[in-house]
This record gives C-alpha cells, structure tokens and sequence, in this order.
C-alpha cells in the first residue's frame, strides 16, 4: 500500500508518498489541478506515521529549523542509482558538490554523465539532496523540479555564496 500526504511550501505543493517501509518519493507538485488529476485530492489521501513525520519535517526544513531529515528511505532504482544516492545523501546542508565529485565518491570518475542520469531519476526530492549537485564550473544545472526552486532551495540552505 502507498500513502500519500501534500504540503505546501514556498515552492508549491510538495508531494510525500511513502509504503510502511519507508518514504518512496518526494516531489514538487507544480499546481492543484495536476494533484487533483493525479487522483489525490487532499482530503482523500491517506497517510501513515511515514508521511506525517516527512511533512513534519519538510515543514521545519523549509522554515529553517531543520537541516538534517530523519526517515526511513524505501527508493526503489539499479544498484549504481542506489550508490549515487548513497553518496547525495553525504552532501551536508549548505553544500554543494558536482557530479564528477559524486562520480568519485562511488569509485568511479568516469561515470559523470551516467552520475546525472542516477541524480535525475532520485525519486526522493529535498530529503535526497539532488539540488546540491551542480556542474564543475559552479553552475546550475537540471533539476527535476525545475531550476528555479533549485537555486531557491540552495539559497535557503545558505549555499548561493558557493555558486553566484
């Protein structure tokens, strides 16, 4: 079974779905007509321990009281996107790191294009933070959620003296 909870930030509507396990994705939600397509109109949804605590926490993050998340993770992806979000989940608040950093980190320098590919399918938005991942000259690059919550998300966790 699948739960699911919404909340709203300053970016949008953030979607939390999560199994009994853990969280299985976090995602921008970009308005109320897609959510309500999507079938999961607010009232309906149902929750569990899992989505209340996420939202809980993704409420304290986006209000700057929360730098590190605390929830099972139940991402489902092939074993390299699984060491690449291993290794995001090691990029700490207010840092950024670039995909050949990342490439590293797994033992493998060559793989940065295939390290963004894995970072563009991390279903688990924020709480993995695929937003701290940027190109090797210091730029933004993609961002799932579109790269103007990217950089807003870098600024609110104190990041935009790293990059502009």
């Amino acid at each position: 079974m699948i739960y699911t909870a919404s909340i709203k930030s300053p970016q949008g509507l953030v979607e939390v779905c999560a199994n009994n396990k853990g969280v299985t994705s976090i995602a921008f939600i970009n308005d109320d007509a897609n959510l309500l397509a999507a079938g999961v109109k607010e009232a309906e949804q149902q929750t569990n321990d899992i989505t209340t605590e996420a939202c809980r926490q993704l409420a304290a993050y986006f209000n700057k009281k929360l730098k590190d998340f605390d929830l099972p993770l139940d991402h489902k992806g092939t074993a390299f996107q699984q060491r690449v979000w291993a290794a995001l989940l090691q990029v700490q608040y207010g840092d950024t790191a670039s995909y050949l950093d990342i490439a590293k980190t797994i033992g493998n320098p060559k793989a940065v294009r295939a390290v963004g590919m894995a970072n563009g399918r991390n279903p688990i938005a924020i709480v993995v933070p695929c937003h701290r991942i940027i190109g090797s000259n210091k730029t933004l690059t993609g961002y799932a959620g579109g790269l103007s919550r990217k950089q807003y998300l870098l600024n609110l966790e104190g990041a935009q003296g790293v990059l502009w």
